[in-house]
């Protein structure tokens, strides 16, 4: 039996054996490039697979050695990665700056961050283990762009209208390349160093020859936009770095815009940290205690039982203690449906966070479902849960060595909570007056009534709604 197999059987134990055989089949049969920087969503879609299943399936097989895992800060604008780690921790920088772009970004968690995975060596060894022996169409597909690019098979035809020429540099090495410039917006651009020179080609055309020089480094230096006239360039290329360069000289035409306005869905770095095979995996492992990494939009839904005192002096300690274990893991079992997971218990009280308002409202709709079911099995109201929603920017961080999250939000969807009576549900404007969490409210037939009120520690007047 090989290393594979044995790592995949081991595999089937944790994750589904659908799943499993699909990721059995991709190690046998798939092409190199399919193997390198998986996009888990596409993957999942191609084959008709739940999501979240898929996603637990590769978190798994990353454990397990099958796979590696990367986390790649990407440019909202290209769909270039800026940036790449093993982990969150290697996220040290406050602005990340995309040549090809000419513009600087703060890094967000939401879109700038995606997790992909590619297949150990030790299970298979693929072209990308080795990038710098890429020819240029595969370096671009599987290490420049990311997988939120949704790249065509026939990469290298449409390369050609936008390429007017490029060249493999060895380290160290100088080449010279002459050219016909022609009236368009140029960028000589090296996907390896990320260095380019932006040059405007407009004027009178002329038949002298121009010249320019550049040297390809590790500083990323910034140049200024050149003016030069269409006709003859004599460029000249220097490889100062210690690795093969890949500069080109490319046109910003239109070919190239539609070439990175091709998007897909991409595992963000969001959505795994609010995944719960994520966080039960690797709760350890995401950040450092001093990063402060910034989501613009997570939803927060905390939950707590009313009257749990009076529970325990009703029907003794252990009987209560059994109740409310029952109530952790059914809600537990509900966040992890709906694409959540539980940051944190506190007593009685959960605090769960979910990528987008309709998970946590169906969830939260759900949990009160399943209270009444176990109360009605009880034949008696003893497990009373109070819901309160709110959604908006907070912080990704590191409190009592677990990742936890910090912010205004945070205690905003904490101060709804306490609004709440028994069975009730309060959730914030932004929560409810979300489309897709309107369509899940209207589905089950439910008329949220609205309430203007003031919370506790906070200044704003806020619109609740109560969910009936």
């Amino acid at each position: 039996m090989s290393e594979a197999q044995k790592l995949l059987a081991v595999l089937r134990q944790s994750a589904d054996p659908q799943i499993v055989d699909r990721i059995e089949r991709l190690i046998d049969d798939a092409a190199d490039h399919e193997l390198n920087r998986i996009n888990v969503l596409a993957f999942a879609a191609k084959h008709h697979l739940d999501e979240e299943r898929a996603i637990a399936a590769f978190l798994h097989a990353a454990r397990l050695g099958l796979f590696e895992m990367s986390w790649n800060v990407l440019c909202p604008g290209c769909g270039g990665v800026m940036d790449a780690g093993t982990s969150l921790r290697s996220l040290k920088r406050k602005e990340y700056s995309c040549a090809l772009c000419a513009a600087g970004y703060e890094p967000t968690l939401d879109e700038m961050v995606e997790v992909t995975f590619t297949v150990s060596p030790r299970v298979r060894e693929i072209a990308a283990h080795n990038p710098d022996k890429l020819p240029m169409t595969e370096y671009l597909r599987q290490v420049f762009w990311s997988s939120g690019i949704d790249l065509p098979d026939n990469l290298d035809e449409q390369l050609e209208d936008i390429m007017i020429d490029a060249v493999e540099l060895p380290p160290g090495d100088r080449v010279i390349l002459s050219l016909q410039l022609p009236p368009q917006f140029v960028i000589v651009f090296d996907p390896v160093t990320h260095a380019a020179q932006f040059i405007d080609v407009k004027g009178e055309p002329t038949r002298e020859r121009q010249n320019l020089s550049l040297v390809l480094s590790e500083l990323h230096t910034e140049n200024r936009t050149l003016e030069l006239h269409p006709g003859p360039l004599r460029l000249s290329l220097e490889n100062h770095t210690k690795r093969r360069t890949l500069p080109a000289v490319w046109l910003a035409n239109d070919a190239l815009h539609r070439l990175m306005e091709r998007r897909r869905p991409f595992l963000t770095a969001k959505r795994l940290l609010t995944n719960q095979t994520f966080r039960d995996m690797f709760r350890t492992d995401t950040l450092d205690v001093d990063q402060r990494l910034k989501i613009t939009s997570l939803t927060f839904l905390f939950t707590d039982l009313k009257g749990s005192t009076e529970l325990y002096e009703r029907v003794g300690d252990l009987v209560a203690y059994d109740l409310v274990r029952e109530h952790f893991r059914v809600l537990n079992e509900i966040v992890a449906s709906e694409a959540g997971a539980v940051v944190k218990t506190i007593g009685d009280a959960v605090m769960a966070t979910f990528p987008t308002p309709d998970h946590a409202v169906s969830a939260a709709i759900r949990m009160r479902h399943a209270m009444r079911g176990l109360n009605e099995q009880r034949g008696r109201e003893d497990l009373l849960l109070k819901i309160g929603i709110h959604e908006g920017p907070c912080l990704a961080v590191v409190l009592n060595e677990r990742q936890d999250y910090f912010g205004q939000t945070v205690n905003i969807a904490s101060r709804v909570q306490s609004l709440a009576a028994s069975h009730s549900i309060y959730a914030t404007g932004s929560v409810v007056e979300n489309p897709e969490a309107q369509e899940v409210i209207e589905l089950q037939g439910l008329h949220p009534t609205l309430q203007k009120t003031l919370l506790r520690g906070i200044n704003n007047e806020f619109s609740i709604y109560e969910i009936p």
